[in-house]
């Protein structure tokens, strides 16, 4: 974890590109806490724009409302563990805008994984609104077309469970599924600090859900091919192992396979056709079904 080394004067762009990022009260968000009466209307000669939302895997056609989220919790296995804390950031990407941002605890009674994510669990049951803030993150869920979160996998497996709601909408990996430009000199699956030093972004912090929400929004904030990016992470993938002789295993790692994960004792990597159709050398599928839709 990097430090920031000083503070930035007034006309730092650092400085400029923070001031966008405002919290918000949940409590004036979500219904319960709503005033009463009819919602208030559009002037009837500007209409408010409406954005239709793309099926999910329509050819050429980008996403614009993502929403950003990470989770910390208090060990690795959903079937045990729980979610401790949930961040999200709804972006908007023709814009390169951040729309709302929202973090909360949710009670725990213990936590394992304090040592990693700093949390205590007696903090986490102090009063304050998680409901309600969990309310306003069902909103911001229905608002987005596509879920994103760096370690896809790990983070959608605790939604659908306790109090967190089963999220039925396209996910997208920024370690595994997006390809970032080669002369950002990333590794094939980097790591959210690479990738926001990568984009000139400090790292003044880790381990908290929000935190890493802010780090990749920014990095989108100054992707420039992010709409092609985007199109093709979003690309149906299947599992494929790498088949290579062990003298030749590099190939696979710089290609981005793992070894050993999430196949056993093999190098292997969820990809397109399109992208295995790129590869120099062969591979062979780990899932049997060619129609397996994208999925985290």
């Amino acid at each position: 974890m990097a430090a920031q080394s000083g503070c930035p004067g007034a006309e730092d762009p650092a400085d400029q590109a923070a001031s966008r990022w405002q919290q918000i009260s949940l409590l004036s968000l979500v219904p319960s806490a709503a005033p009463q009466g009819p919602p208030e209307q559009p002037p009837r000669s500007e209409p408010a724009p409406r954005e239709s939302a793309p099926a999910s895997g329509s050819p050429g056609v980008c996403p614009q409302r993502l929403l950003i989220l990470d989770t910390e919790t208090t060990g690795l296995d959903p079937e045990r563990d729980h979610c401790i804390e949930v961040g999200a950031v709804l972006f908007h990407v023709q814009s390169r805008a951040v729309l709302s941002q929202i973090s909360l605890l949710l009670p725990c009674q213990s936590n394992q994984a304090q040592d990693i994510n700093g949390i205590d669990a007696a903090v986490s049951r102090l009063e304050q609104p998680w409901e309600a803030g969990l309310a306003y993150f069902r909103a911001l869920v229905a608002s987005a077309e596509v879920m994103v979160a760096h370690n896809a996998a790990f983070d959608r497996s605790w939604f659908g469970r306790g109090p967190l709601p089963g999220i039925e909408k396209p996910w997208l990996c920024t370690m595994e599924d997006l390809r970032w430009p080669r002369e950002r000199r990333l590794k094939a699956t980097p790591s959210v600090r690479d990738l926001a030093l990568a984009y000139g972004i400090p790292v003044w912090a880790a381990h908290r859900a929000l935190t890493d929400c802010i780090y990749l929004a920014q990095v989108f904030e100054r992707c420039d091919q992010l709409e092609s990016l985007l199109l093709a992470g979003l690309e149906p993938r299947r599992l494929y192992r790498a088949e290579l002789p062990y003298d030749q295993r590099h190939r696979a790692r710089d290609a981005g396979f793992r070894w050993n994960q999430p196949v056993a004792k093999a190098w292997s990597r969820r990809l397109s056709e399109r992208e295995v159709r790129e590869l120099d050398f062969a591979v062979s599928p780990v899932d049997p079904d060619p129609a397996q839709s994208h999925a985290a």
